[in-house]
């Protein structure tokens, strides 16, 4: 019965591995595709390293330290507080250990900062203090 089953299984595992051999034209194969489509690849690779190479763009400048807190709910509710009061700010939430601190703003000069100081300082009775940092740039900035 052993035999007879490993046969049948034998028999059955080499007709798995055959193929059927069926003459073609010359093993070409021919695509038809739109021209269209190989300028869409260019183009997207262009819009992508431009945009990627702007966004690499750094430089010294200003933040602004919101809060620096143990709490992390705290930290939260203050970033969405900027988001809400202040959508133009980038808010940057991190976790230094066993602080978590909240940064907003790439200002290039002081003075903008300060102006946004006070105007953080009335949702922020706590302070909000202006910091040396590295900044991202914006397009703008880069070509000034």
């Amino acid at each position: 019965m052993k035999q007879m089953l490993l046969l049948i299984t034998t028999l059955l595992s080499l007709t798995t591995f055959s193929q059927n051999m069926v003459a073609s034209d010359s093993g070409n194969v021919t695509v038809h595709k739109d021209a269209r489509l190989d300028l869409l690849v260019t183009k997207q690779a262009e819009i992508n390293e431009v945009t990627s190479r702007d966004a690499r763009k750094t430089g010294k400048g200003f933040r602004l330290m919101i809060i620096s807190t143990n709490s992390r709910d705290e930290a939260i509710s203050a970033k969405t507080k900027v988001y809400t009061h202040f959508p133009e700010l980038k808010p940057y939430l991190w976790h230094q250990s066993p602080y978590y601190k909240l940064k907003a703003g790439n200002f290039k000069d002081r003075k903008e900062a300060e102006a946004y100081q006070k105007k953080l300082n009335t949702y922020f009775p706590k302070g909000v203090f202006i910091m040396n940092d590295i900044i991202e740039l914006k397009i703008d900035d880069i070509r000034d």
